[in-house]
């Protein structure tokens, strides 16, 4: 389903492209008094204003549309579409960082005896008589 809007989807596009190029400017009727004027006759004596503009708004139209559907198709497939499953990712989420092992070693803390703190600075040294 989702390969079908997407191809509906590019046509779509490609069709305003189109459309939008064929259609006159403002100011091409100006040239109607050059002997440009009978090419107008193609699509009707109206010329072809109302069809391009009817057709470029369906097509407008059904690129919305497909628009929102590919959307609704994204947030679905990344899974966070539904406020429900909030909590049940934050507490993956939450698990898998808490479950995580540290890279950095730990000293472990047996019953040793403290080894002697040595220092450069020598220490005072004692008088026995005082």
């Amino acid at each position: 389903m989702e390969t079908i809007v997407v191809i509906v989807h590019v046509i779509v596009a490609i069709a305003i492209v189109g459309l939008v190029l064929l259609q006159q400017g403002k100011g091409a009727d100006a040239g109607a008094s050059f002997g440009a004027g009978a090419s107008q006759t193609v699509f009707g004596s109206s010329g072809s204003g109302n069809f391009l503009v009817r057709a470029t708004t369906v097509a407008a139209t059904l690129f919305f549309v497909t628009s929102l559907l590919l959307a609704v198709f994204a947030s679905n497939r990344s899974g966070l579409g539904r406020a429900s499953d909030m909590p049940i990712l934050n507490q993956e989420i939450l698990e898998e960082i808490t479950t995580q092992q540290s890279d950095v070693p730990v000293l472990e803390t047996e019953e040793v005896s403290p080894a002697p703190i040595r220092s450069d600075i020598p220490s005072l040294p004692i008088d026995p008589g005082q």
